[in-house]
């Protein structure tokens, strides 16, 4: 928990600097259909990995970030430990959705897990680029590497 709180306190602080409206919150917010909203979340597997498809943008004020809390902490409680975020086709991402990736990095580091980026690009690069986000966590531009970095679900006893 306290690593999480570091790095909303981080992610606040950058944004007051930048003089950006950043306050970040971890409010439970009702569920809401993804019809709504300006976010579109699919899910898929490949092997022993979870591949979350975002489309669209997760922000605060459309609510967007809380669809996507909502999806991926189910994901993690239902215990998902290989999660591959696929961003390229999200348009826009606020210091809520910032926030959001690093809970579940954290989270899921916490369980032995871990969260991989796929395909960060345009206005999405540049807010994970000014949090240092891609200095934590690994990202790839090609799915079939993204994949073949989390490793085998099984394990050899000469490894």
């Amino acid at each position: 928990m306290l690593e999480y709180q570091s790095a909303i306190r981080s992610v606040t602080n950058l944004l007051w600097r930048l003089g950006l409206p950043g306050e970040v919150t971890n409010t439970a917010m009702p569920h809401r259909t993804k019809d709504l909203m300006g976010l579109h979340v699919s899910i898929r597997e490949s092997s022993d990995v979870t591949i979350v498809d975002l489309q669209g943008r997760s922000t605060v004020m459309g609510g967007e970030s809380e669809l996507l809390s909502s999806h991926l902490k189910e994901l993690v409680v239902g215990g998902v430990r290989k999660l591959l975020l696929n961003i390229g086709d999200l348009s826009q991402v606020d210091s809520s959705g910032v926030s959001i990736i690093i809970e579940t990095y954290v989270s899921l580091k916490r369980h032995g897990g871990d969260l991989k980026l796929l395909c960060p690009v345009g206005r999405v690069l540049q807010v994970l680029t000014v949090f240092h986000l891609l200095d934590i966590i690994p990202s790839f531009d090609d799915e079939a590497q993204a994949l073949a970095s989390f490793g085998s679900r099984r394990h050899s006893a000469s490894h």
